[in-house]
């Protein structure tokens, strides 16, 4: 019986497979009844084309996937001192999404020369893409976790590291300096001795004066900072189990938020407006260049700057000619996103070093 390991890699490695081949065949399908049906139904069109994308998705996968695949599994040096970005990823961008997108903008391109208007790839295919490219996140980011029992790869970047109570020292405050002064000398107490104008007792008064007792009784002794993990066991009891969370999970909905935007975009260029002008060249175009962060890692130091310049700052400049050009074919919320998410980006990044902005003011 093979082991857990065993049942988790062929899952794996199928899951992504079927992720790089199902695509192409659905997209390349829908293309050739689209051929066959502008040639006057031609047949031989069709099958041209079905047997094009067969050849294309055996030669990949003999010639780059099982390949690349076999190497990162048997860690090859060269391999597996890459950190930063993904190589599965960038392969699968390169030998899918991308053939993919070129399809699309072949079948505008066709439809639009002819005059015709039989079909815009309005739903299952552009939807089946995205869906793959999530599948390929969430697998290349659950793999080192198990499947069975909790998590042990993701958790530790929620939970707050460190034990439960952090005991705080009693910090020494100026009376107490004060006093372990006068008590080293023992002398100063009944001969106040006089040193550039001022004497000893002068410091004992000052020691014994309201203000710094004041102080000295509100600086606390000892203190406990409680840690995230210990309020959620303190809550106990039917409802406990609302307290309770998994990173296996939230890599699902934080990979879906991920690609939200770059769905609405796509989304756009499947209006009939849209698809059948010269603007789903641009939208695809800029569309394919977002996907290309799914080659970095999520820790990634390159993330922000990457969603900037790939993502956020090129999808305002095309919503905003779109909506002056075709009117609200997208909703105002995501040129909104991409104008907060610029603007703090060039703000936090660049803006708040200068040296005007590192001057003490009331922010």
């Amino acid at each position: 019986m093979p082991s857990g390991k065993t049942v988790k890699l062929i899952l794996y490695e199928g899951l992504q497979f079927a992720a790089l081949i199902v695509p192409i065949f659905v997209v390349m399908e829908r293309f050739a009844s689209l051929i066959c049906d502008v040639r006057g139904r031609d047949l031989t069109a069709y099958w041209l084309v079905v047997s094009m994308s067969m050849a294309y998705v055996t030669s990949v996968a003999l010639l780059v996937w099982v390949p690349l695949k076999y190497l990162i599994l048997r860690r090859r040096r060269f391999i597996s001192e890459i950190t930063q970005w993904r190589p599965t990823a960038l392969a699968y961008l390169i030998l899918c999404t991308l053939p993919c997108f070129a399809i699309l903008i072949a079948s505008s391109k066709v439809q639009v020369d002819r005059g015709l208007r039989l079909d815009h790839f309005t739903e299952l295919p552009v939807s089946l893409v995205l869906v793959s490219l999530i599948c390929v996140d969430i697998i290349e980011r659950i793999r080192p976790c198990r499947l069975i029992g909790s998590s042990d790869g993701l958790d530790s970047g929620f939970d707050m590291p460190g034990p439960v109570l952090t005991l705080l020292e009693q910090v020494t405050t100026v009376t107490g300096q004060l006093h372990a002064d006068e008590v080293q000398d023992g002398s100063t107490q009944g001969h106040p001795e006089a040193r550039n104008g001022s004497t000893s007792g002068r410091w004992q008064d000052l020691a014994g004066s309201p203000g710094l007792s004041t102080f000295s009784s509100r600086a606390p002794s000892t203190a406990y900072l409680y840690s995230s993990s210990s309020r959620r066991r303190s809550y106990s009891g039917p409802l406990g189990f609302l307290w309770r969370r998994d990173g296996r999970s939230e890599v699902f909905v934080d990979s879906f938020l991920f690609w939200l935007d770059t769905v609405e975009m796509v989304r756009v260029a499947g209006e009939p407006s849209v698809f059948y002008s010269a603007w789903v060249f641009p939208i695809y175009i800029l569309a394919f260049m977002s996907t290309l962060r799914l080659a970095i890692t999520p820790n990634s130091p390159l993330m922000s700057s990457a969603g900037f310049a790939l993502q956020d700052l090129p999808f305002l400049i095309l919503r905003v000619s779109l909506i002056v050009w075709f009117g609200y074919v997208t909703p105002l919320l995501y040129p909104l996103k991409n104008v907060l998410v610029s603007l703090t980006f060039i703000y936090f990044t660049f803006l708040s070093k200068l040296r005007i902005c590192k001057r003490q003011s009331m922010f």
